[in-house]
């Protein structure tokens, strides 16, 4: 691959692109497979989720009413949209996406879904658009695994987080190293495989940023990569080292 802003900028055009109505080539699943309720599947406004999601991050969250919530990658909004509905009237949900396009397509489904306690910020996870301390919640959904410096995006998220916030991910992370040609293919990376860290590693980054309670509350095989993504590899074998999790985490509170 190349430098941090120029994986950057490859990502940013290839999510705008696929925000305008590009075909998407990442693994996609049913919201039932992912792990999102009935109830929430029903709630999804019609073209929020473009099947770029490896989990439901609100699944372990616990998001009560009147919280703030922070969605890092919010893409066309699923997840901060469903966020909007539990914390309610007096709550508040903030998307935060990197690409134009995408923001501009969540602010639509908003619109078109009504709802008024949440926005769309456009900002990098690694530089986020948010004041020290005001989130109560910080969720993503397969979408830190394409940043090349996750250490700034766990360092973000604690800056931002108030004491005792919590932080819920589902990402996608590796038993092992993937084949060399694999890394450094343009395209195994935007389809969420090629940047994604080791297990141990990606937990050791949350922990050194200064989360304490990090721990994986879910753990899938990825296997449906190899159905749905054959290209990706290349011919590698490496599908059965990628797996699913959700990583909760808590900010320290002040002593």
């Amino acid at each position: 691959m190349s430098t941090p802003s120029k994986i950057r900028e490859i990502v940013r055009e290839k999510y705008g692109k696929i925000a305008e109505g590009a075909s998407v080539d990442s693994v996609t699943l049913s919201p039932n497979d992912l792990g999102y309720t009935r109830e929430q599947a029903q709630a999804i406004p019609d073209g929020a989720n473009l099947g770029l999601g490896c989990g439901n991050p609100l699944a372990h969250a616990a998001v009560k009413p009147g919280e703030t919530v922070l969605d890092l990658g919010s893409g066309a909004g699923i997840d901060a949209l469903l966020a909007a509905r539990e914390v309610g009237s007096t709550g508040r949900v903030i998307g935060v996406d990197m690409a134009a396009p995408m923001i501009s397509r969540a602010r639509e489904n908003a619109e078109k879904s009504g709802c008024k306690n949440v926005e769309f910020r456009l900002g990098e996870i690694e530089n986020l658009p948010a004041a020290d301390g005001m989130i109560d919640v910080i969720i993503s959904n397969c979408v830190i695994n394409l940043s090349p410096e996750k250490p700034r995006v766990f360092a973000e998220a604690l800056r931002v987080l108030k004491p005792g916030g919590r932080l819920l991910v589902s990402d996608l992370v590796l038993t092992r190293p993937l084949p060399e040609p694999v890394r450094k293919s343009v395209e195994a990376y935007v389809g969420c495989v090629a940047g994604a860290s080791l297990k141990d590693d990606y937990l050791r980054q949350i922990r050194d940023a200064g989360f304490t309670d990090v721990e994986v509350v879910e753990e899938r095989g990825y296997g449906a990569g190899a159905e749905m993504l054959p290209d990706v590899m290349n011919g590698a074998n490496g599908w059965d080292a990628v797996l699913s999790v959700k990583v909760r985490a808590v900010k320290p509170a002040r002593r």
